[in-house]
């Protein structure tokens, strides 16, 4: 059995069903303390397999992490489990620090002693894989090459602080007592069940509302996009053959900035949902800038592919083709994340601001 932290979040939940698509999966566990972001209905198709099973728990909770791991005895632990918006972690960052700093380091103690004490073959089956972000390492000038895996880190957010602090938790734990640990840091994620917080979900589902596109500042701001299925695949590669203590790079080779994402979004939308009149882009509205908003991310991804043989299977026009055909068709899961927590979190933090958050 393998557990999954976080799970009935956006890049959790659609790991749980890739990896759930083989016949001979290997059973699964998914942890998550369901948060406004962590949606049960994203899993609902697996709710009644055999090979899935799903705890509500908080990885800060010590005996409850002791407790599942004695009782599961997984042979892997994949750590998805995070506060993961910038935007938020401006507004409220004492949450991203005991979730992503003290929770990591609660499930790191936890899976040692569990470790620890497997016999001798099961402690050399066993692996931790963390899963962050590329923002540990800070910003980009625009002549600046890609981020790899030797980058010094340079956290400018809460957030990416709270997971900068996490990455090095990980690598003291291998470094120190032996966990067989990974880290994966990845580029921005985009696809099915992305909570409407970030960039291509807010932009899909306002326009398809009338609402604003909101734009933080000139909109130039340069992001890496990966595919969900993609980054899924890349973890699932890192899971069966990294080299325990590696750090490994995901990244989509798709450098964008803010305002042309914006626009393949709009003319995508007129082309397969048109407006009774004008353009999407009509929508597009301009708004301050957040504060130390990092400027570009790129991600070097070239370990990966020539030590485990990964790379994207998805452009970034084949991908948000995808991406807003799926949103086209699931209206209704899009209304449903949008009435609840999320709304009122929302109106607590910005009132009648439009920006709603933007990468």
């Amino acid at each position: 059995m393998i557990f999954v932290t976080g799970g009935a979040g956006f890049i959790g939940s659609n790991f749980i069903l890739d990896w759930l698509r083989a016949p001979n999966a290997e059973p699964i566990l998914n942890i998550d303390k369901l948060t406004y972001a962590g949606n049960p209905y994203n899993l609902s198709s697996v709710a009644d397999d055999p090979r899935y099973a799903f705890v509500q728990a908080d990885i800060c909770d010590e005996l409850a992490m002791s407790t599942l791991l004695s009782r599961y005895r997984p042979r892997a632990i994949l750590h998805f489990a995070a506060e993961s918006h910038v935007d938020r972690s401006i507004h409220s960052p004492d949450e991203f620090i005991r979730t992503n700093v003290n929770g990591t380091f609660n499930l790191l103690n936890k899976s040692l002693s569990y470790w620890q004490a497997l016999p001798q073959q099961d402690q050399a089956d066993f692996r931790f894989l963390h899963v962050s972000t590329d923002e540990v390492y800070g910003s980009l000038e625009p002549d600046d090459p890609p981020f790899s895996e030797t980058t010094p880190y340079a956290p400018n957010s809460p957030y990416s602080a709270s997971k900068a602090a996490s990455d090095h938790l990980v690598r003291a734990y291998h470094h120190t007592y032996g966990l067989p640990t990974l880290t994966t840091n990845c580029s921005n994620n985009y696809g099915p069940y992305h909570f409407p917080e970030k960039l291509i979900p807010l932009v899909i589902s306002n326009a398809l509302a009338g609402n604003p596109l909101p734009i933080y500042g000139d909109g130039q701001q340069i992001r890496d996009w990966l595919y969900v299925s993609d980054h899924c695949a890349a973890i699932r590669a890192v899971l069966a053959r990294g080299q325990a203590g590696q750090t490994y790079n995901i990244g989509g080779w798709n450098e964008q900035a803010n305002l042309h994402v914006v626009h393949t979004l709009c003319d995508t939308l007129d082309e397969l949902q048109p407006r009774a009149q004008g353009s999407y882009r009509e929508l597009i509205t301009f708004v301050k800038d957040r504060p130390g908003h990092d400027r570009r991310y790129a991600i070097d991804a070239r370990k990966l592919e020539r030590e485990l043989g990964w790379k994207p299977a998805e452009s970034f026009e084949s991908g948000i083709r995808k991406t807003v055909q799926w949103y086209l068709a699931n209206g209704d899961w899009v209304a449903q994340i949008r009435s609840g927590a999320y709304l009122n979190w929302l109106q607590q933090q910005y009132g009648d601001h439009p920006a709603g958050a933007m990468p």
